[in-house]
């Protein structure tokens, strides 16, 4: 019984915690989200600073062996891609909790994304879809969308 209640209690803090995230057009939406420091979407984000997001997903297939975070940005009806940089991109680099690829159908894995946030971004509002791409299918693995806003810290 007391196993049962810790379980809730666990998964009960997780949904709490979590951001309410967008479903991608293409590939499934993690289990849960957490864009830290943000619940509800838009997120503010500071400049100079590194925004973390936690992505818990399932790997979709066997043997997935490596992945890369692929990420579009759409400012005023234009969508980019957004280059990471190589460290950044590799989902297999950045599991937590021991998580290792490969990754096989089913197996659940959290992957942390530190997203840099430059001094020279403009202060605005942007979506940014973030995707975990298998580099053999290149098929997204994972997908979320986060509406963020670009914001000015207090000692800049």
């Amino acid at each position: 019984m007391l196993r049962s209640v810790i379980l809730f209690l666990a998964i009960f803090a997780v949904a709490v915690s979590a951001t309410n995230v967008k479903k991608c057009k293409k590939g499934p939406l993690p289990i849960s989200t957490i864009i830290e420091g943000c619940e509800t979407l838009p997120c503010d984000v500071i400049k100079g600073t590194t925004a973390i997001m936690n992505a818990q997903f399932v790997g979709t297939h066997d043997n997935i062996r490596s992945m890369t975070t692929k990420v579009r940005a759409t400012v005023l009806g234009l969508t980019v891609p957004y280059a990471l940089p190589d460290d950044v991109a590799d989902v297999c680099a950045n599991l937590l909790d021991g998580a290792t690829c490969p990754i096989d159908e089913g197996e659940d894995a959290i992957y942390s994304f530190k997203f840099p946030i430059d001094n020279s971004y403009p202060e605005i509002s942007v979506k940014v879809e973030v995707s975990l791409v298998d580099d053999d299918t290149n098929e997204p693995v994972a997908c979320f969308v986060a509406d963020i806003k670009v914001k000015k810290g207090s000692s800049l």
